[in-house]
């Protein structure tokens, strides 16, 4: 069992921050890339960006040079630090891990998320 708590989320006024974390626990070997996606009412379930445990990130452009992601391999804990929010920026934000885990004496790769956090930023 692999763990992902979110913390963070809030409402904010449009230009203002939000700092997301996520915690991972659990039977965890080692976890290779954590990101961030979001979910706004009646659509598609989105990317907004990720970070390799070498410390490579992938952002989305709708976002890019507002949000940085950064991350504690030691902590196995991401963040998502948001800057100049607006309001189309309003969603469920997710995170999520790939990662080797283990079950028992059994080892598998697997793609854990978190249970959600509404970031909700207001006009």
């Amino acid at each position: 069992q692999v763990q992902l708590v979110e913390s963070g989320g809030g409402l904010v006024q449009a230009g203002g921050s939000l700092r997301l974390s996520c915690a991972a626990s659990g039977n965890i070997l080692r976890i290779n890339t954590m990101g961030w996606y979001r979910q706004a009412p009646g659509k598609q379930r989105e990317l907004v960006a990720d970070i390799t445990n070498g410390g490579t990130t992938n952002t989305a452009d709708s976002v890019k040079g507002r949000f940085t992601i950064s991350r504690d391999n030691a902590k196995n804990t991401v963040y998502l630090q948001m800057n100049s929010l607006k309001p189309d920026d309003t969603a469920v934000y997710y995170c999520n891990a790939d990662g080797t885990y283990f079950r028992g004496i059994y080892a598998y790769t697997g793609s854990s998320w978190g249970q959600g956090t509404q970031v909700t930023v207001s006009s």
